[in-house]
């Protein structure tokens, strides 16, 4: 017999969890085989360390220019911070990023505070307006993560 377990509203479901690792995964070879743009987004591979498992894990995400550094959105699917956000938050020394076809680079990062994100936001939104939308549809803000070079 199955036992059905209570999630709260808005976060995935096992399906939904799976289907995000699964095409994670498939985005994250793409990119590593050299192609850096999906979606009309520049992508790049974001390595961490689960903070519960202490396993690798690489993520792939929209990345856009600030300067020498780069930023990043955790919206996560608009509910909760994902869990790449709280693998980096866990393990902020063992981060790194690949870019199409290139090996990995240690990154730094640093969540932008209240104004520094506000100026940042007005350069992702943009560059990709349907981020932009995703953060008026959320009742949180999403954070944005700059990675800078080690």
């Amino acid at each position: 017999m199955t036992q059905q377990v209570e999630r709260k509203p808005g976060t995935p479901g096992r399906f939904s969890r799976w289907l995000q690792r699964t095409m994670g995964a498939r985005a994250a070879r793409k990119i590593r085989d050299g192609k850096g743009q999906m979606m009309g987004m520049d992508v790049l591979v974001l390595n961490t360390i689960g903070r519960r498992s202490g396993e690798p894990r690489a993520t792939a995400l929209a990345w856009f220019p600030d300067g020498d550094a780069w930023l990043v959105v955790a919206s996560g699917g608009g509910s909760q911070h994902p869990d790449w956000h709280a693998n980096l938050t866990a393990h902020p020394d063992q981060v790194t990023v690949e870019f199409a076809g290139q090996p990995a680079v240690p990154v730094s990062a640093e969540r932008l505070g209240k104004a520094e994100r506000a100026e940042a936001w007005k350069q992702i939104a943009e560059a990709q307006p349907r981020i932009a939308k995703y953060q008026e549809k959320s009742e949180r803000e999403y954070p944005v993560i700059r990675l800078t070079r080690r």
